[in-house]
Formats: structure tokens, sequence, C-alpha cells
């Protein structure tokens, strides 16, 4: 569903960016933030919304005309799941949690259903898609006895080690961010609205979990007991029974999203406003 909806609105904007490049330019700028949240699905959560973390932001928007805008930015905030939280008896037997830092830098364009321009009383609001290229850096911890413990180099799955060749994941990744919003002009300088953004990502690894598990006396030899105990923290009894099943899905990658609130201010424009402006 999550890639049929990506398809959609890919091939939506590309459509509308056509079209709309004839359009007369007026070239208006704006700076603003984004507040809101941001939540992730993969190994540990298939809901969207659920254990959602707070999520900030700022950007730069140039507007090229009533209906295309480009947009730079960065986001910074948290996902995590936890395997307590669910009914799942596989999950619950498994045992794992995680929480990781995100750090966002994006450009994208947008591209408005109806016309649009802050400050003009005939254009004052407008549903709109997005779609653009981001890096993403993030940090996955899990949580044992009450202290958080980095995943990164752990080897929790044999990653670079000399009984699994598995190369280790990457922190940074690049991502692609598309999503839905909607915007209203409430004066001749503000805009306010509400997006909603998936980030498709390349990396099934934003949980530290993916593939099997790997034989914990091995792991403890090579990188450690931290490393043995984080890989496995399933409630069976013997942990070298679990050796070679399945600890993730490595079939699927993982996603983050975020969605809040944006509110922007008009910085600079043509000299001389349209006609029908606040």
């Amino acid at each position: 569903m999550k890639k049929s909806l990506f398809i959609v609105l890919v091939v939506f904007s590309l459509s509308a960016f056509a079209q709309n490049m004839n359009k007369k330019a007026y070239f208006q700028h704006d700076v603003g933030v984004f507040l809101g949240g941001a939540y992730y699905i993969g190994d540990l959560n298939s809901r969207h919304f659920f254990m959602t973390q707070p999520g900030i932001g700022a950007f730069y928007r140039f507007n090229y005309n009533y209906r295309l805008a480009f947009r730079g930015g960065f986001n910074i905030g948290s996902v995590m799941a936890d395997d307590s939280q669910t009914d799942d008896p596989d999950q619950l037997e498994r045992n794992l949690n995680f929480k990781s830092k995100m750090q966002e830098f994006y450009a994208q364009a947008e591209f408005n259903f109806w016309e649009y321009r802050v400050g003009h009383a005939d254009y004052i609001f407008a549903p709109y898609v997005f779609a653009g290229v981001a890096c993403l850096h993030f940090d996955p911890m899990a949580n044992i006895q009450n202290t958080w413990i980095q995943l990164h180099g752990l080897s929790t799955e044999g990653q670079k080690t000399s009984f699994n060749k598995q190369k280790q994941y990457k922190v940074w990744q690049p991502t692609i961010p598309f999503g839905l919003g909607f915007k209203l002009s409430v004066s001749k300088m503000i805009t306010i609205g509400f997006e909603w953004g998936p980030r498709k990502t390349f990396t099934d690894y934003l949980d530290d979990v993916s593939g099997k598990y790997v034989d914990p006396l091995l792991l403890a030899k090579e990188k450690g007991a931290i490393a043995a105990l984080m890989s496995d923290r399933s409630k069976v009894l013997d942990h070298t029974a679990n050796y070679g099943k399945l600890r993730g899905n490595p079939n699927t990658k993982d996603w983050y999203f975020f969605y809040g609130f944006v509110v922007s201010v008009k910085i600079k424009g043509k000299p001389k406003e349209c006609k029908g402006a606040f």
C-alpha cells in the first residue's frame, strides 16, 4: 500500500510540474518552522502514529508561481518501538525495543492543487503534494534495565565478523520524502498548514533489526558480552536455540514519518503586489 501511494504521488507531482512550468512566475520567498511528531514502521511496529515522538524543523521555500514551490530544510526528532507494546506472541517472545534520534536534510518540490499565494485574497488556501530527496542520520539504541545502549557497531546480527561477511549498515542513508499537506494564508505575511510525509528508506536497520539470530557465543567472543546480550533479548531459556532463526523480516525496508503543523513567514516578493491582496 505504501509503495502504491508513493508511486501515485510521484506521478501526480511530475504531471503537475509539467503542467505548471509555463505559469507566470512571481518569485516569492518565505521561511518557516515545522512542529509535530515522528514515528516509524518496521520490524517492531506496523501501526501508523503509534508511539509518536516529538519532531521539529525549519525550512526555506521559493515559490516559483501560484502552483509550484521548491523547499529545502531540516527536521529533527526521534522514533521508537517496543515488542512489549504489541499483542503478537512472536514479538512478545522476541522482546526487543529501540529508539533512534533522526536528523534529516531535504530538498523537495511542492505542487498546489489550487492556485495559492500568501497575502492574496483570491488564493488563500490550497491542498498540495510534495516529493523530493533527503539525507538521514539515525542512531539506534536499545533499553535494558533503564540504560540505553548504542547498537550500531555491536554487530547484533553478526555484521562484519569472521563468521558473517555481511557489511555493517551505514547510519547516513538517502531517503525519499513525499506526502500531502494543506496551506492557508492568514495575513499578508503568514501561512499556516498541516502536512503528513512518509519517508521511503533503503535500509532495514532503523531499528537495528533485519535478518537472523547469530550464535551468541561466537558474537560474544568477537564483539563482547554486551553485543551478545543485545542481539538476543528473547524470553527463551537457551539462546543458542535461536541461532539461524529469523530475528526480523529482511524482505521489507523500514519507513519513518513526519507529520504536524507548518508555519511560514514571507520574506520577499515582487515589489508590486497583485490586485486582490489583503
